[in-house]
């Protein structure tokens, strides 16, 4: 059962890798740079409705293998249409045909996630197994598999072109099918009647009458403004300095892909350090240094450059496992200490939604606005390389303005015996 989840994992984030980080030097290179910020927002976008749709039809109707399955089957459906829109009309692909045929894919993939968790889970607990102690080895094969996308997808030649989606179809459209043979989910059998509200998990914004949590959630939506920025651009930035001689021929420039993958290596090393980190530094610490990672991230970013300077791209690299994965494991962490069971998984889905939904739409469009500004408004290609400095150094700087109000605004002494939100409370 184990490797039927390692299969089930790497697949999963497979389908993700393929084109998560190169979408941006696709469009860019088909003429749809100021549409980048745009896609990327889709995933923010179908965060905000989707899961919660979705997780409904698993619980009550469809068992949530099967739900899987489907999820998986369209997303990849979607997918292989959009790679073959792309393929056949190449730099004449319009948005107004791509961008729907995208969101379609990226809004029946997102709640997959959710869903691949459940999934998980359940398979575990039918085999005896522990889940605390068996699932977090089976999910680094997810990072794997993004990783092994990313380099598949570099390799090929296929990061400025629309056959990164096939891959990721294709993969998609084999765990669809896959998911039909893991262990059935049983279909919840409780009577009891939700509103409209909390079946869509609105109730779950009552969280917010707490001061500390009130406080913390805003936080994380405006961390949450982080996430995606380098998903989106870090690809389309590092090959633009093939417009530049003394770096057009660089390994970075011809290899962004396998450079910008080093993130995901981070990440893997970074998930272990982080029980350490917490016990030695405790939640509040942790995300500080989350949240400075950030700013070292972008701030490399702006510094360095493909030839002498990609010592610094390879930091940034580093950093990011620090960045993402201690800010969303110590959150994760806090909200499930100061919240009651009985509010758990909702506390978890506002989290979600204020990081992943709220924080990253508005990251990336404004992220595009920033660079559509300096970037893309300038045809001169030293002059494009001096913008785009100026950009990460604003997004870093934006970074280290929160780093700092955080600090300073936010108060936590851990307390086991604290009092936990309740439904009560709210």
């Amino acid at each position: 059962m184990k490797l039927r989840l390692i299969i089930m994992n790497f697949l999963q984030f497979g389908v993700w890798g393929a084109y998560l980080t190169c979408m941006g030097t696709f469009l860019a290179a088909n003429g749809h740079a100021d549409g980048i910020g745009l896609f990327y927002s889709a995933q923010g976008f179908a965060s905000l409705f989707m899961p919660a749709i979705v997780g409904i039809i698993a619980d009550r109707w469809i068992q949530a293998q099967k739900t899987y399955g489907i999820c998986h089957l369209i997303s990849a459906a979607a997918m292989l249409a959009l790679s073959m829109y792309g393929i056949t009309n190449g730099a004449d692909a319009k948005i107004s045909v791509m961008y729907p045929l995208y969101f379609t894919a990226i809004a029946f993939y997102m709640p997959s996630l959710s869903l691949s968790y459940s999934v998980a889970y359940n398979a575990l607990e039918l085999n005896g197994l522990d889940t605390v102690k068996s699932f977090p080895p089976i999910r680094t094969f997810g990072t794997v598999g993004f990783i092994a996308s990313m380099w598949a997808v570099d390799l090929l030649g296929y990061q400025d072109n629309a056959r990164q989606f096939l891959v990721s179809g294709i993969l998609g459209l084999v765990l669809g099918v896959y998911a039909f043979t893991l262990p059935e989910c049983k279909i919840s059998q409780s009577g009891g009647k939700k509103s409209l509200a909390e079946a869509f998990g609105l109730d779950a914004f009552k969280l917010l009458k707490d001061k500390r949590m009130a406080i913390f959630m805003l936080f994380s939506a405006l961390i949450g403004i982080c996430l995606q920025i380098t998903n989106g651009f870090a690809n389309p930035y590092i090959t633009s300095f093939s417009a530049i001689d003394q770096f057009k021929d660089t390994f970075g420039v011809q290899h962004a892909n396998i450079l910008i993958s080093l993130s995901q290596v981070s990440e893997t090393f970074c998930i272990l350090l982080i029980p350490f980190f917490l016990q030695k530094f405790g939640i509040k610490k942790v995300v500080l240094i989350s949240m400075a990672a950030w700013v070292l991230r972008f701030g490399f970013f702006g510094l360095g450059d493909p030839g002498s300077g990609v010592w610094l791209f390879v930091l940034s690299c580093i950093v990011y496992g620090v960045a993402f994965d201690f800010f969303n494991v110590s959150g994760s962490l806090y909200v499930d200490q100061v919240v009651d069971t009985s509010q758990r998984s909702s506390a978890q889905g506002l989290l979600m939604l204020m990081t992943n939904g709220i924080g990253a739409t508005v990251g990336t469009l404004a992220a595009q606005a920033v660079i559509n500004a300096n970037v893309y408004s300038q045809t001169d290609p030293v002059a494009q390389w001096g913008g785009w400095s100026m950009s990460w150094y604003m997004f870093a700087a934006y970074a280290l303005v929160i780093t700092v109000a955080f600090a300073a605004i936010f108060k936590y002494n851990h307390n086991p015996d604290a009092k936990k939100i309740s439904k009560e409370d709210n």
